[in-house]
């Protein structure tokens, strides 16, 4: 059955498509519209339960921390202000500092941000998962402290910019480069005969 239609009211200024509809089901949602926010869940939850899952490695604690997140968007409702992009960067914030938490929450990791290294391509680790090396990469990413594998996610799947990475993590560019690098460094060591393979792989 299709979702209730949400009236369109002019929302915040400045915003267009998406994002615009974005905050009118908000406005819907803090008045107590459940349609509203079923809308939002339909159109978000698939992108923030991606992101738990590449973080956790676990489908029942990622589909915990997504539903979470959602929830947290219907309490926030009424005080959320979001930009361009809508409320799916506000949720990528809250669903991976959720993972993060869980992360800690068994095992305590120290992250000590280091000048970057020399950057590589940025698909390099989707292209191990194209060599059939998908389980060795997961088994790679998970050993990875949270922020490293965190920055990773949102760089390689979810597609995100260093700047966009920052803003969801609160950290710097500068320090996203970082970690990124850093993440890319132990993957290289961890796969080290994967990642000699596709550096070697003769062009198509």
């Amino acid at each position: 059955m299709p979702a209730k239609q949400v009236e369109q009211t002019n929302g915040p200024p400045g915003l267009h498509g998406q994002a615009l509809d974005d905050a009118v089901l908000l406005e819907q949602v803090a008045k107590g519209d459940v349609a509203a926010f079923s809308t939002l869940v339909d159109r978000h939850l698939s992108a923030v339960l991606a992101v738990a899952r590449r973080m956790l490695r676990d489908d029942a604690e990622a589909e915990d921390m997504a539903q979470e997140a959602m929830l947290r968007l219907w309490r926030s409702s009424d005080r959320l202000e979001i930009g361009a992009y809508g409320a799916r960067p506000w949720l990528r914030r809250v669903v991976s500092n959720l993972c993060i938490d869980r992360v800690r929450a068994g095992r305590n990791t120290s992250v000590v941000d280091e000048v970057p290294d020399e950057g590589q391509p940025a698909d390099q680790v989707q292209a191990l998962e194209r060599q059939q090396a998908s389980r060795r990469v997961d088994e790679a990413l998970k050993s990875l402290p949270e922020r490293q594998r965190l920055a990773l996610v949102l760089f390689h799947y979810e597609g995100l910019s260093q700047i966009e990475i920052g803003k969801t993590m609160g950290i710097s560019d500068e320090a996203v480069e970082s970690l990124l690098s850093r993440a890319r460094r132990a993957l290289k060591s961890s796969l080290a005969s994967e990642w000699r393979e596709l550096l070697t792989a003769p062009e198509d």
